[in-house]
């Protein structure tokens, strides 16, 4: 069995879809493909696949991933691809298709950190603060020694110090319209949400944004290498 590393976007109307029901849109989308994927032994038969951080809900992305297993000792990658692209739907496309070395670590258990794009709703830009603000934001956030942030979750409540989990945040040049670009946390046990970093921006100015004002596209995934630097998931295969 070879393993391959799929990445795929997600965008439009399939954000507000759930990342089970996304692993059974794959499982459907492959066998319309003809994949030659492979499968787990016993009663209940099931495609080898695993996902990388699963992208929350009313998320988009340019940059999410699934290891398959196939049975292919040399899979075409391109024409992986293609079907796979014929058999998806427009709101989900397949950029890059790559054997993995039998060294690398499964999507899930890989991923250390990933970088979003952050902007406004259009419905929504009126009610936010303009770039300049958003800039003055950023660089007071930026000088801070501790992001002291309180977070809640299901089971716990704590406070968390952000700063330790901002790996990048700054503003796009454009002069109308805000971007902001963030890369962060993700690995299992010390993730954070990009919402947590824009809740407590806007906190530093006293901002209260109107719900849903947020349009967070996920753009990668990355991996952390032995000398502490991160590598995107796509850059792993061949």
């Amino acid at each position: 069995m070879k393993k391959i590393r799929v990445r795929f976007t997600k965008h439009g109307a399939v954000r507000y879809i759930g990342h089970l029901d996304v692993m059974r849109y794959f499982q459907k989308c492959i066998r319309r493909a003809k994949v030659n994927v492979s499968y787990s032994a016993g009663y209940s038969p099931h495609q080898i696949m695993t996902f990388a951080a699963p992208l929350g809900v009313g998320l988009e992305s340019e940059g999410e991933y699934m290891d398959l297993g196939i049975e292919d000792e040399n899979p075409d990658c391109e024409a992986i691809k293609n079907a796979l692209n014929e058999a998806s739907v427009p709101e989900i496309r397949i950029r890059s298709v790559k054997v993995l070395p039998d060294t690398a670590g499964n999507a899930m258990a890989s991923v250390y950190a990933s970088a979003y794009e952050i902007t406004f709703f259009d419905d929504k830009k009126d009610a936010c603060p303009d770039v300049n603000k958003i800039r003055e934001l950023i660089d007071k956030m930026n000088e801070m020694d501790h992001c002291i942030y309180h977070k809640e979750t299901k089971k716990t409540s704590r406070d968390i110090d952000l700063k330790e989990f901002i790996y990048e945040l700054k503003i796009g040049d454009s002069s109308d319209v805000p971007l902001i670009y963030m890369t962060i946390n993700s690995s299992s046990a010390d993730s954070i949400k990009p919402l947590f970093v824009m809740e407590f921006l806007m906190g530093l100015g006293n901002i209260n944004l109107p719900a849903n004002a947020l349009k967070i596209t996920r753009l990668d995934m990355y991996t952390q290498k032995e000398d502490g630097g991160l590598l995107s998931l796509d850059e792993v295969g061949i």
